[in-house]
């Protein structure tokens, strides 16, 4: 068999031949954004050693120079021969958050699940204390069919749905088999926080509502399963819950951020937000709370931008100017192979003080790039994906607003959640309007879907049942005045 050899960190595994590079290298850190259909480049791999001609993919997507230098799609090759790649280990944090939580007293152990769209968290707790006992963390494998939520529906619909449904509850069956290999026991009740697509896809419920006008679910409620039905190990007779949705793509991720962040009851104005691929905002004046998602696109997260990359070794994470041009962090140090989202934030923000950037999100130099190091630069097209997505965001939050007759400074606090979240410098964001208040009044909340899950496991009376109650979902595409706040939320302040 042919051996494949992954730099840098030195590892090396047999292959069938012919087998799918792209299969082999997801579970090393190699995305595949579009779903392995060979659009975003964001899978591609430098051959060290070995050899993997270059298909007519390949050639679409890189210049001869590149191509000479060894830059291969790894989503469109086959393994043939014995074969040494450079590739960026997968490296975002996974916000594992294990932050200590007040719980009512129950008795046996309980397993909180964060069903993200690209990682998984389970850990779990001793619901007598709240104590985390272990945690297990996975990449989502259902990212094998595309990075976004979007790709996954557009899969789903075309025959799709058994398969990415069987993957990601196997692949939390093996965390929760490996949790309580570690911590033996049988769990009384697993909780899990996923948005809205994630929820469908593991509860098994269609979704085709979601994916056609006006996206609004059929099924947005609870669904409880049974843990040996699952296979999972350990866990028969133990109901597996997925927590309810808000409404149309607001899931039960932003209900369990409701329950972490204590918004439900905070009497003072306060906001939730979720920054990823699709955008979750959750408002309240004290009393009433109305929630909407907004379709940020992947910019945020790496994708559909020429350089962009997730939070892995390689990535430019932060940018800062330095005299009359930038400087730059990279993850893992070494060279740069691309910007993830915080650093894509940073680097708008910091073009913007060099005067590079216009208001309109022109590039005003004559080169028309934003250079940021040796071979990683953003294109007048990146800055546009920027403006789209901060746009959408910007948009929702204001609209939010004026439903319930706020203005951004009547809020006491902004909650920011997910890994991006927690990731982007808050001053940057404000810089680039994607955040309307000062740094100060925006304060990151770690994971708040896990969190969320948590204490959901006290929660056998289902009380969040009345919090879910009081949240009303706003559908923002309907809204007349749309339109004109996400134009006017693309521009740059």
């Amino acid at each position: 068999m042919p051996r494949v050899r992954l730099l840098p960190q030195d590892e090396s595994f047999e292959a069938p031949a012919g087998a799918a590079l792209g299969d082999l290298l997801f579970s090393h850190g190699v995305e595949q954004p579009c779903g392995g259909r060979g659009r975003c480049r964001g899978c591609r791999v430098q051959v060290v050693a070995g050899a993997l001609a270059p298909g007519d993919d390949d050639r679409a997507s890189f210049s001869a120079v590149e191509l000479a230098q060894g830059w291969r799609l790894g989503c469109r090759a086959r393994v043939d021969a014995d074969l040494t790649v450079a590739l960026g280990r997968w490296s975002s944090p996974v916000l594992a958050d294990d932050t200590p939580l007040v719980l009512e007293p129950r008795d046996g152990l309980g397993i909180a699940i964060d069903l993200g769209s690209t990682t998984l968290v389970a850990q779990l707790v001793d619901r007598a204390n709240g104590q985390v006992l272990g945690v297990r963390t996975a990449l989502n494998p259902q990212a094998r069919r595309g990075a976004d939520i979007m790709t996954r529906i557009d899969h789903a619909m075309h025959g799709g749905a058994a398969e990415l449904t069987a993957l990601v509850r196997a692949e939390l069956g093996r965390l929760v088999g490996e949790l309580l290999a570690a911590h033996p026991g049988t769990p009384r009740l697993v909780t899990v926080a996923g948005n809205s697509v994630m929820h469908h896809l593991f509860a098994g419920v269609d979704l085709a509502p979601l994916s056609t006008p006006p996206y609004e679910p059929e099924q947005s409620g609870e669904v409880a399963l049974d843990g040996g039905a699952l296979g999972w190990p350990g866990c028969a007779g133990c109901p597996v819950v997925a927590l309810p949705c808000l409404g149309g793509f607001v899931g039960g991720d932003i209900l369990a951020g409701l329950l972490a962040t204590g918004m439900g009851q905070d009497p003072r104005p306060s906001a939730l937000i979720d920054l990823g691929t699709n955008g979750e905002i959750a408002v309240s004046d004290g009393t009433r709370m109305v929630c909407a998602s907004t379709a940020a696109g992947p910019a945020f997260e790496g994708a559909a931008i020429s350089c962009g990359m997730r939070a892995a070794t390689g990535a430019v994470s932060t940018v800062r100017v330095d005299g009359d041009g930038l400087a730059v962090t990279v993850l893992g140090g070494g060279a740069a192979r691309g910007v993830c989202g915080s650093g894509l934030i940073d680097a708008c923000a910091a073009a913007r003080r060099l005067g590079w950037l216009a208001g309109t999100g022109r590039i005003k130099r004559e080169d028309r790039l934003i250079p940021l190091a040796p071979g990683v630069a953003l294109t007048q097209g990146d800055v546009r994906q920027v403006q789209l997505a901060k746009g959408a965001v910007a948009a929702g939050f204001d609209l939010l607003l004026r439903r319930l007759g706020l203005r951004a400074q009547d809020l006491g606090r902004v909650w920011l959640a997910g890994a991006f979240g927690n990731a982007i410098d808050r001053a940057s964001a404000h810089a680039v309007g994607l955040l309307p208040l000062p740094p100060e009044r925006v304060t990151p909340a770690g994971n708040t879907a896990l969190l969320g899950a948590r204490l959901a496991l006290s929660h056998d009376d289902h009380a969040y049942a009345a919090l879910r109650a009081r949240c009303t979902h706003i559908a923002l595409k309907q809204d007349e005045a749309f339109e004109d706040a996400y134009l006017e939320g693309m521009a740059f302040p």
